[in-house]
């Protein structure tokens, strides 16, 4: 009986999370002036359908007292292509992206009228504009979201840190807010070379679909004296982690 009841929720789940693709699309299809708060609103609800349909239990660990602040720049490590959902699923945050997932038929829609920022990583003037467009969009108020290592790097860390959110954190003021991500199913979740769909399935199939964030005390601008020594900071941090997690 249990199985079966599950098999209805993951299918109602799915139900769910297609009507909400489509009402999205069809919004996006507008223009922005109309219903562009509202799209922004509405994505992080089709995020929390989407990691339903894939049957994924996200759990969120926060390490320490207190509130989140009332705008921060997160900064997470990148082993997946699924904390690109689960991030906005559990958080209200503009995210930063490779500009060629805005030509992605389905997802790319949804992320340009969400609000999602995008950067062409082998292009000097296009890391510029985005480190410019992340500055102002942290002074007005915005909370968002971005993986320092630059891109999707698998379960272990990079041996650096890229400037863009620190710079966005350090000129703007505001704090960055470090989340370390760890999947039980590390192999199912670390995304190679594996097309999208593909990895999708892996996902929604996995034995153990279970992916616990954990928040840790947020990083005050305000301590440091250059975005560059925030930077280092956090790449210690993050290792640190690294180390408490997954050795």
């Amino acid at each position: 009986m249990v199985p079966l009841l599950r098999g209805l929720w993951r299918l109602l789940a799915i139900l769910d999370f297609l009507l909400l693709t489509l009402l999205l699309l069809f919004l996006a299809s507008l223009p922005r002036s109309l219903f562009g708060r509202t799209v922004r609103t509405l994505f992080h609800t089709w995020c929390r359908a989407f990691v339903a349909a894939l049957g994924v239990r996200l759990r969120l660990h926060q390490h320490y007292r207190g509130a989140l602040p009332d705008r921060y720049v997160l900064i997470a490590n990148h082993p997946s292509l699924f904390e690109d959902i689960g991030i906005p699923a559990l958080f209200p945050v503009r995210s930063l992206a490779k500009a060629e997932i805005a030509d992605w038929w389905i997802l790319g829609r949804v992320a340009v009228a969400a609000g999602t920022l995008f950067v062409q990583r082998d292009s000097s003037a296009s890391r510029k504009a985005a480190s410019e467009a992340l500055v102002a969009a942290a002074r007005a108020g915005d909370c968002l979201a971005l993986y320092p290592e630059g891109g999707c790097k698998g379960r272990r860390l990079g041996n650096r840190f890229f400037n863009g959110a620190f710079t966005a954190s350090f000129e703007s003021g505001t704090p960055i807010l470090p989340v370390f991500l760890h999947y039980q199913a590390q192999e199912t979740f670390e995304w190679a070379d594996q097309h999208f769909l593909r990895k999708i399935w892996q996902i929604a199939t996995a034995d153990n679909p279970c992916a616990d964030y954990h928040v840790f005390e947020p990083i005050d601008p305000g301590h440091f004296t250059s975005a560059e020594a925030m930077k280092e900071h956090a790449h210690g941090l993050f290792r640190a982690w690294q180390q408490r997690f997954l050795d």
